[in-house]
C-alpha cells in the first residue's frame, strides 16, 4: 500500500512538473516573458538542469536585455553540451550584445570569448546560418587594430552562399553598404530579392535604393 502511495506521488509531481513547463512554454511562445521566467524558474527547482528551461532562462534574459543573466545560462549549458554550435552561439551573442553595452575599453576584453564562442559553433555546425552573419557582422565592424577584417568577413559571407543564397547575397550587401560600395550592393541584393522575395530582401533593397543610392524612382519601381 505505502508503495501505490509513492508512485501515485511520484505520478503526481511529474504530471505537476510537465504541467508547469507547458504553461512556462506556452506563455513563452505568447510573449509574455515575466510570467514565462517565474514558472520556468519553478520548474526548474524540480527539475534541476532542465536544458530546454535553461536555454528558455536565458532568451528571457536576453529579450529584457539582461545579458549577464543570460550569458551565465548559456555558459551552462555550452559547459555540459560542448558540441551543441547553438548553445556557443547564443553564449557568444549575449556576450557581444553585452559588450556593445558597455565602456568600449571594457568591451574590448571581451572580443577574444565573442570570437571564440562563434568560430567554435561554426567549426560544429558546418551550416549554422545565424552564426556565420554573426562573425559576417563581428569581423566587419571590429576596427582592425582588434582583429576585424573584410576578408574573413568575406569568408563567412562566401560560406553563407553555399548553405543559403539568400543569406549569402545579403551578407555580401550587407559588406558592400558598410564599405559604401553601393552599386555593387545593388547587385547583391538585387539577387537576394530575386530568390527570396521576402520582407526582409525587400527592406533591404529599398534602403539601399531611398537611403543610399537616393534613387526614388528605383524605390518606387521595387514598391510597385
Amino acid at each position: 500500500m505505502k508503495k501505490i502511495i509513492f508512485f501515485l506521488l511520484l505520478f503526481t509531481q511529474c504530471l505537476f512538473s510537465q504541467t508547469l513547463f507547458e504553461k512556462a512554454e506556452k506563455l513563452f511562445k505568447e510573449k509574455k516573458f515575466e510570467e514565462a521566467r517565474g514558472l520556468f524558474e519553478s520548474y526548474l527547482k524540480s527539475v534541476p538542469n532542465h536544458q530546454k528551461t535553461i536555454e528558455y532562462l536565458g532568451d528571457i534574459a536576453g529579450s529584457t536585455k539582461k545579458w549577464d543573466v543570460a550569458i551565465e545560462y548559456y555558459r551552462k549549458l555550452k559547459n555540459q553540451n560542448p558540441n551543441s554550435a547553438n548553445y556557443w552561439f547564443k553564449y557568444g551573442g549575449a556576450m557581444g550584445m553585452k559588450a556593445k553595452s558597455i565602456n568600449k575599453f571594457k568591451a574590448v576584453g571581451m572580443i577574444d570569448d565573442i570570437e571564440t564562442a562563434f568560430l567554435k559553433a561554426a567549426s560544429l555546425d558546418k551550416n549554422h546560418v545565424e552564426t556565420r552573419w554573426a562573425l559576417v557582422m563581428l569581423y566587419i565592424e571590429l576596427p582592425g587594430i582588434v582583429g576585424g577584417s573584410e576578408k574573413k568577413a568575406i569568408k563567412y559571407a562566401d560560406e553563407l552562399l553555399a548553405i543559403s543564397k539568400v543569406d549569402g547575397y545579403l551578407a555580401k550587401g550587407y559588406i558592400d553598404v558598410y564599405y559604401k560600395r553601393y552599386k555593387a550592393a545593388e547587385v547583391n541584393l538585387l539577387k537576394a530579392h530575386q530568390i527570396g522575395k521576402s520582407a526582409t530582401t525587400y527592406a533591404k533593397l529599398y534602403d539601399l535604393y531611398m537611403n543610399k543610392l537616393k534613387d526614388k524612382a528605383k524605390a518606387l519601381n521595387l514598391k510597385k
